[in-house]
C-alpha cells in the first residue's frame, strides 16, 4: 500500500504529539487513532496498526525511566501481569468484533473522553499521591486486569485508567505512576500486537512511520519529563479530541 508524503508527514507528526502526551500522562491514540482511519484504514486496521506505534513508543519511554531509576521490573510484575491477561482478552475481542460497532465505539469513546479531559480529573489524582501500598490487594489485581482486557480492546484513554490506579490504587506520586504506566502498556501491548498481527489487521507501512513519529515523542517526554510542562498540550488535545468524534460518527 502506497502513501504520499503529506500522509506519512501527517502520521509523524500525531505520532510525535501523541508519544509525548502517552508518555506524560495518556490519551495519545485519541489523535492517531482517528487520523488512522481518516487515511483511508478500516476501525479494525486503524485500532490494529496504532499498536505497533504503542509498542515502539514504549520500547524507547522504559528504557529512558529505567535509566533513571523510576522502574522496577521485579516490583511491577503483580500489575503486569494481570493486564497482560486481561489484554489478550480484550484483544481477541477486538479482532472480531463487528465493523460498525466498533466504528460506533471508537467515535463514542472519543466524546466521552473528551469531558474526561475536559473536567481535569487529573489534578484530583495528582493529590491524592504519595502512599505506596507494599502489597498488592486483590481488587487492584482485578482493577489492573480489566484496564488489561480495555488496553488490548482500544487503547485509547487507557493512560488515564491506568494513571488512576497507579495514584489512588497503589499510591505512586505521579511521576514513578507515569514510568510504570508505560512499562505495563509495553507488555501488555506486545502481546496484543501478536494477536492483531495473527488476525492480519495491521499496516505495516502505516505502522511504522507512525511509529517514528511515537517513538520520538516518547523519548524527549521520558527524557525531559520533569522540565516539560503541558498545560497547553491539553487545549490541543480537546480541540482534535471533539473534531475527531464528530467526524467518525458523523461523515
Amino acid at each position: 500500500m502506497d502513501i504520499s508524503i503529506l500522509n506519512a508527514a501527517l502520521l509523524i507528526l500525531a505520532g510525535l504529539f501523541a508519544g509525548f502526551i502517552n508518555t506524560l500522562a495518556g490519551s495519545g491514540s485519541l489523535i492517531t487513532l482517528p487520523l488512522l482511519m481518516f487515511l483511508g484504514l478500516s476501525p479494525h486496521q486503524a485500532n490494529a496498526t496504532n499498536r505497533v506505534a504503542i509498542f515502539f513508543q514504549n520500547v524507547i519511554a522504559v528504557r529512558n525511566f529505567k535509566q533513571q531509576g523510576l522502574i522496577n521490573y521485579r516490583s511491577s510484575l503483580f500489575l503486569v501481569i494481570p493486564a497482560i491477561i486481561g489484554s489478550v482478552i480484550g484483544a481477541s475481542i477486538a479482532v472480531t468484533i463487528d465493523e460498525a460497532i466498533l466504528n460506533l465505539f471508537i467515535g463514542s469513546l472519543l466524546f466521552v473522553m473528551f469531558f474526561v479531559i475536559l473536567l481535569k480529573p487529573d489534578k484530583w489524582v495528582k493529590a491524592q499521591a504519595g502512599q505506596v501500598n507494599e502489597k498488592p490487594a486483590f481488587w487492584q489485581i482485578v482493577i489492573f486486569f480489566f484496564i488489561g482486557v480495555y488496553g488490548g480492546f482500544i487503547q485509547a484513554g487507557v493512560g488515564f485508567f491506568l494513571l488512576a490506579g497507579l495514584v489512588l490504587g497503589v499510591g505512586y506520586d505521579l511521576i514513578k505512576a507515569n514510568a510504570i504506566k508505560v512499562f505495563i502498556v509495553l507488555a501488555y501491548t506486545a502481546i496484543a500486537l501478536g494477536i492483531f498481527i495473527w488476525s492480519g489487521q495491521v499496516n505495516y507501512l502505516y505502522g511504522i512511520i507512525l511509529a517514528i513519529g511515537n517513538a520520538s515523542g516518547a523519548f524527549i517526554a521520558s527524557k525531559y519529563a520533569q522540565q516539560i510542562g503541558v498545560k497547553y498540550i491539553r487545549y490541543i488535545l480537546l480541540a482534535t479530541v471533539f473534531v475527531a468524534g464528530l467526524k467518525v460518527l458523523f461523515f
